[in-house]
């Protein structure tokens, strides 16, 4: 399977990384870029690998919570908890 890289700006960048780095080849210098890039993706933590770990977190300590005898929120009345701020 070949890659033909028929952009000349991408040629002359390849060749850039070629020298750059010591690659043998231009087809050495593209792989490690990809091996490269490829690493720092799968390190990237994406916005919803971090909102999954935050549901994560607010599960585990809402299960904390009713471990320790601790009552849930689910019916909190913010009205009537304003009101009584606010001496209404």
């Amino acid at each position: 399977m070949s890659l033909y890289i028929r952009d000349p700006e991408v040629d002359r960048l390849a060749t850039q990384l070629q020298t750059r780095t010591g690659a043998k080849t231009k087809t050495d210098a593209v792989r490690n870029a990809l091996v490269n890039e490829l690493k720092r993706q799968s390190e990237t933590v994406l916005p919803s690998q971090k909102i999954a770990g935050a549901v994560t977190m607010i599960d585990e300590i809402r299960a904390e919570a009713v471990a320790r005898g601790l009552k849930g929120q689910g019916d909190f009345d913010m009205k009537a908890f304003t009101d009584e701020m606010w001496g209404e």
